[in-house]
């Protein structure tokens, strides 16, 4: 008996605190969590597109120079 008493108490006592505290802590814990991926998967991301932009245009710009420069020493060749 004094067992099962203790048991209700407990399981009253653990929804009461869980009410009460247990949302907060999941909201918590929840932003948080949301806040690290989020930041995470940004910074890989923006990782990733800055590299490939940083390439393709510098790819680009190298290209158009060197035509420039070639196209430059054929004219004063001529």
């Amino acid at each position: 008996m004094r067992d099962q008493v203790l048991h209700q108490v407990s399981d009253q006592v653990y929804d009461q605190v869980w009410d009460q505290v247990g949302d907060q802590v999941w909201d918590q814990v929840g932003r948080q969590v949301r806040d690290q991926v989020s930041n995470q998967v940004c910074d890989q991301v923006w990782d990733q597109v800055w590299y490939q932009v940083h390439d393709q245009v510098g790819n680009q710009v190298a290209d158009q120079v060197w035509h420039q420069v070639q196209d430059q020493a054929r004219r004063e060749t001529l």
